[in-house]
């Protein structure tokens, strides 16, 4: 059974960090693509990032150069490390998978299937 949880969500401050982890089971992260979306309250679900299955990452341009993925292939979990918050990074984060696990990123949530519940995130003063 495919699973993904989210956890590491909390109040940061403005400039602070955080990070996210996604523990999967019913696969590896070896072998598979993993997407993080957030949403905001009222908003549709916003792709972050995604890392491959060949570790390369990409990320979105609201978050380059601040938020890293990364794996721990024994845990069996990615780790979303988020930098220099900012208020407008606010939000659910989600990570998710697509049906197969051989099939690569996409910025588009409805590609997705397979979600975790999600962790929250606020940034704020």
């Amino acid at each position: 059974q495919v699973q993904l949880v989210e956890s590491g969500g909390d109040l940061a401050q403005p400039g602070g960090s955080l990070r996210l982890s996604c523990a999967v089971s019913g696969f590896t992260v070896d072998d598979s693509a993993i997407g993080w979306f957030r949403q905001a309250p009222g908003q549709g679900r916003e792709w972050v990032a995604c890392t491959r299955s060949t570790g390369a990452a990409s990320y979105s341009d609201s978050v380059q150069g601040r938020f890293t993925l990364s794996r721990d292939s024994a845990k069996n979990t990615v780790y979303l490390q988020m930098n220099n918050l900012k208020p407008e990074d606010s939000g659910i984060y989600h990570c998710a998978r697509r049906r197969l696990t051989g099939w690569g990123c996409n910025i588009r949530a409805t590609e997705y299937v397979y979600w975790g519940q999600g962790t929250q995130v606020t940034v704020s003063s």
